[in-house]
């Protein structure tokens, strides 16, 4: 790390406090807070119509996030199932299953195959639609003839920790079956918003097209997420499994609250109540980094969202996570995210990644 991580300046906007005066009666953040924080883009961009039998196997992760989504660090796959059933899966995984009003989310944008009922050899999807740019909603149409199923398919961008691949906060794939209720009705409600936004594609490619992708609303995966995150069995590892463990959730809360502060392993040992060597080894067990690592990442996330969503200077940027030199919060803004903050937050203005 750096070596001027030390706090920030006494003319930066926040105080120039030790860490976590005056907050140690706080608890730790929970899931509602995570998911509130949650800052997602993306858009609906293509429909399946498939017969028994049918089987494909998806564009690779990295190649799909080029194509939907170029220079995002990272995409989010999901697809709606409108109508009939379908298996999916991903390497190292066990095949799941979805029926009609289901949604199938892949955190992390991995390569996964899906499929039918019958017995089908798997068509790579890449064979059956051209790459985009698209004039209109592609359309794919597979199958032998049989029982139809219908997908609609999206993708979102999101640079929170939730969706970093490292600490797999979330399986690889899940699938959401809303429960009765309000929750399944403001579901239901987003999906059939969806299915109206692509109404205009016919089965038949003669038909009517709907140009470009369709823009959704992000409220509609925060909803899955928290119906999975409710009903999702507890995690061995992974970020999901620190915010919800009491000696992580305290130190990971001060990190969040305060990400400007002087922190050092001691330091966030004391507002979790235990020693430094206790609290070293449950990140690496839990998380596979340190907590001086886990804090630098958590810099970078905030700076990040603070140079995309205000017009701060980068100077002030840099104070409010903790940097007193501007020279070295770039080098290490570069490091994390490959330019500069001034070239990222550019590049983020025009929509270029």
């Amino acid at each position: 790390m750096p070596s001027a991580l030390t706090g920030h300046d006494r003319d930066a906007a926040a105080d120039d406090r030790s860490p976590g005066a005056g907050a140690r009666a706080q608890s730790g953040p929970d899931l509602a807070s995570a998911l509130a924080r949650l800052r997602l883009d993306g858009a609906i961009f293509l429909r399946g119509v498939y017969s028994e039998a049918w089987a494909y196997e998806s564009v690779p992760g990295a190649d799909a996030s080029a194509l939907l989504a170029p220079g995002a660090p990272r995409v989010i796959l999901f697809h709606v199932v409108a109508s009939g059933r379908a298996w999916i899966e991903v390497d190292g995984e066990e095949r799941l299953y979805a029926g009609a009003g289901d949604v199938i989310v892949l955190p992390y944008g991995d390569t996964h195959r899906m499929g039918g009922s019958g017995a089908a050899t798997c068509t790579p999807l890449g064979t059956l639609i051209a790459p985009p740019p698209w004039s209109e909603m592609p359309v794919v149409q597979l199958g032998g003839g049989g029982a139809q199923t219908e997908l609609v398919c999206g993708y979102l961008t999101c640079e929170d920790p939730l969706f970093d691949p490292k600490l797999r906060a979330l399986p690889p794939i899940f699938v959401v079956s809303p429960p009765q209720g309000a929750a399944r009705d403001w579901v239901r409600a987003g999906i059939d918003y969806a299915l109206s936004q692509t109404s205009m594609v016919q089965t038949s490619i003669s038909g009517g097209h709907l140009e470009g992708p369709v823009q959704i609303p992000e409220s509609l995966l925060v909803e899955v997420l928290k119906l999975h995150l409710a009903s999702a069995p507890a995690a061995q590892q992974g970020w999901l499994r620190a915010i919800r463990d009491p000696l992580l959730g305290r130190a990971l809360a001060a990190i969040h609250r305060e990400p400007e502060c002087k922190w050092t392993v001691d330091s966030l040992a004391r507002e979790a109540n235990t020693s430094g060597s206790v609290l070293d080894e449950r990140f690496r067990e839990v998380l596979g980094l340190a907590p001086i690592r886990y804090l630098a990442g958590w810099r970078m996330h905030v700076a990040g969202d603070l140079l995309r969503s205000s017009d701060l200077p980068v100077a002030v940027v840099a104070r409010r996570v903790g940097y007193d030199a501007e020279e070295a919060f770039s080098r290490a803004f570069k490091r994390t995210h490959g330019e500069s903050p001034s070239v990222w937050r550019t590049r983020r203005s025009q929509g270029l990644s």
